[in-house]
């Protein structure tokens, strides 16, 4: 086998500390090598010419190259032998300048290091195979799950592409939770307004046909991998036809049937046919069949009589159904929910009247909302006070420990949006931390501090606070202080975000992980976060981390920058071949690297009981090569007998 082994100088950086004639006298003597030169930069354009002309003149069987971190050239040196048509995977670098120059200020010593560490890359190359990378086709069709504001950012943004998107929403309607606020901080804007433009785009603008909106469905299955991906959605009936409803709303007021409004957090009520609230899109009702008479075999049809379009637009034999999408990628975008303030008894929520959430304390705002934007008590009365908890769960070892960051915020804007309501109105703000990052963030604290009926009040630990009735209103005791305890008319609890409620379960359908939290977890939580460790699979918005409706949409674009450099319409999808691979023979079917692969890219066959390796999925990382008791499984270009063979060439 002919070696040839290329000594780059580095300018100075190398050859200032390595002597690359001591190291060609201890290299010649190896019976593999058949040369040994040197190049004063070898990453330059003339370096690299020099390394064309000269392998395509000697034609060596494998190279090495002693030079600088192959993290930082080695994709150069591998483009060159590509051109000079040689199998880029047939070559080695040794690091001799960040693990031997560098780090070593002795000529002599780091002489031989450097000659030690290419005498381990000869013994390893000798063992390299032409790896060849492998092209299958696949499609460029994006699935999105959740419609709020980042899911829909980023459904745009791929659809202005021309590309086809699906997007999923367990609601009836989109826009996420925003939707349902009537001012957003730090400018206090008209959430439905701001959203609208994007809305409008979705539903009816220039890209719209590229956009199919499956509301009060589900990912229930997701097969395949990256780039041909399969999904199944259920598809619940909405029982009103989404195409020819003008949404004029006449069904619903004849419907007899009345039940709690979830989307006011059940502080209303709603007809088993209705909208969601008043500006809901798609400007469509639905039914909620397990609340209409015709579920207790009862044959009311007053909401289809009453429709001014005739039969045809009320469906009632609609019918559940599952339907399959060929698509590429996955976003996720399912948003947060909020810690359950139950967990923390002491607070009376669900137990005292007019302790809320900050949920429900929105809609109490809202014009669309359960009072039509009127804050009174649940007596009718107008509050004289407001209590507004913050840390409601947050920084806290007994509930989450970790700051939501919005919650603040959220705060400080009540006080602003109960001040315009009521202009006389107490506001107590009990808190653990102020939060106010941002370079708009403090001064709607700073709003909230000049109000001259606010006070600010810190506690120390969310336990210590007890919240009870008493008959001329809510009386909140700090514990752990003499004069701690104030009385209040209404009280909002500012609690943290935390998982959505179908989070764990769609980690199941997507085999996709959780963090610490609960929340999906990224790839790297700095330099990757809209990436899941699933490839194919990205994660934006609330379903990540906390955040604000300006995190969210960032995340969104990042997740669709993502989609669109990696699916390209058009091209195929190109595979590393640096992959682990399953020597069937040897194989056991313990199943123990499918446990441990960090990409679930180990599947396994119940039929023969072997496990196998997508090689789309793989990174090769070699965990699984590691934990195999069979010995069964082994790395692509980091086979056992390379690496045995670079310390035997290092010890040597």
């Amino acid at each position: 086998m002919k070696i040839g082994v290329y000594f780059c100088n580095c300018g100075s950086n190398i050859s200032d500390k390595v002597d690359s004639e001591q190291v060609r006298q201890v290299i010649e003597t190896m019976g593999d090598v058949a040369y040994f030169k040197t190049n004063d930069l070898m990453c330059s354009d003339d370096g690299k010419a020099f390394l064309h002309e000269d392998i395509a003149a000697e034609n060596p069987d494998r190279i090495v190259i002693a030079a600088c971190s192959p993290r930082e050239h080695e994709n150069t040196f591998m483009r060159v032998l590509t051109g000079v048509g040689m199998n880029p995977y047939l070559m080695q670098m040794a690091n001799i300048r960040e693990q031997v120059a560098w780090v070593t200020d002795d000529i002599g010593e780091a002489s031989l290091k450097a000659a030690t560490l290419i005498k381990g890359a000869v013994k390893r190359v000798g063992f390299h195979k032409p790896l060849e990378k492998k092209s299958i086709d696949m499609s460029p069709d994006v699935l999105v799950i959740g419609a709020g504001p980042a899911g829909l950012k980023a459904a745009l943004t791929i659809a202005e592409t021309g590309r086809k998107v699906v997007i999923v929403e367990k609601r009836p309607v989109i826009g996420g939770q925003p939707v349902l606020y009537e001012e957003v901080f730090p400018n206090l804007e008209c959430a439905p307004c701001m959203l609208e433009p994007m809305l409008n785009d979705i539903l009816h603008g220039e890209h719209a046909v590229n956009i199919e909106i499956l509301t009060l469905s589900e990912v229930v299955e997701l097969t395949g991998f990256y780039g041909n991906f399969i999904a199944k959605v259920k598809k619940t009936p909405r029982y009103v036809d989404l195409h020819q409803c003008i949404g004029c709303g006449e069904c619903i007021g004849v419907c007899p049937v009345d039940v709690k409004n979830e989307c006011n957090n059940g502080l209303d009520g709603r007809k088993a046919i209705s909208l969601s609230f008043a500006g809901a899109l798609p400007n469509v009702p639905f039914i909620d069949m397990s609340a209409c008479l015709r579920a207790r075999d009862e044959e009311c049809r007053l909401c289809e009589q009453s429709c001014p379009l005739g039969d045809g637009i009320i469906l009632y034999g609609d019918v559940q159904e599952t339907v399959e999408r060929h698509i590429g990628a996955v976003i996720v975008a399912v948003g947060a929910s909020l810690y359950d303030a139950g967990l923390i008894p002491k607070l009376g929520y669900g137990r005292v009247p007019d302790v809320y959430t900050s949920i429900e304390f929105e809609r109490l705002l809202s014009s669309t909302g359960p009072t039509g934007g009127q804050l009174t008590t649940r007596s009718g009365r107008q509050p004289k006070s407001i209590a507004i908890i913050h840390c409601v769960g947050s920084l806290d070892a007994n509930h989450k420990e970790y700051c939501s960051g919005v919650c603040c915020q959220s705060a400080f804007k009540f006080n602003l949006m109960a001040g315009h309501k009521l202009h006389e109105t107490r506001i107590y703000h009990l808190y653990k931390e102020l939060v106010y990052p941002g370079k708009e963030e403090f001064f709607l604290y700073k709003r909230a501090r000049e109000n001259p009926n606010a006070a600010f009040i810190r506690y120390q630990n969310i336990d210590r606070l007890m919240i009870t009735e008493e008959e001329d209103g809510i009386m909140i005791e700090n514990t752990l202080s003499v004069d701690g305890s104030i009385k209040a008319d209404m009280v909002v609890l500012c609690a943290a975000l935390a998982p959505a409620k179908d989070t764990g379960k769609l980690n199941e359908v997507l085999d996709t992980t959780a963090d610490t939290y609960g929340f999906f977890e990224e790839l790297h939580g700095r330099l990757d976060s809209a990436r899941s460790k699933v490839r194919g699979i990205y994660i934006a918005g609330a379903c990540q981390s906390p955040m604000n409706i300006q995190q969210a949409i960032t995340q969104g674009m990042a997740a669709a920058g993502y989609v669109l450099s990696g699916l390209v319409e058009g091209k195929q999808l190109d595979i590393e071949p640096i992959t682990a691979s399953v020597d069937t023979d040897r194989c056991s079917g313990c199943r123990v690297c499918m446990l441990l692969c960090p990409y679930r890219a180990i599947g396994f066959d119940d039929d023969s009981r072997k496990s196998s390796v997508n090689e789309v999925l793989c990174q090769g990382c070699g965990t699984c090569v590691a934990a195999c008791p069979a010995g069964a499984i082994s790395g692509n270009h980091f086979t056992n007998e390379a690496i045995y063979a670079e310390i035997e060439g290092v010890l040597a």
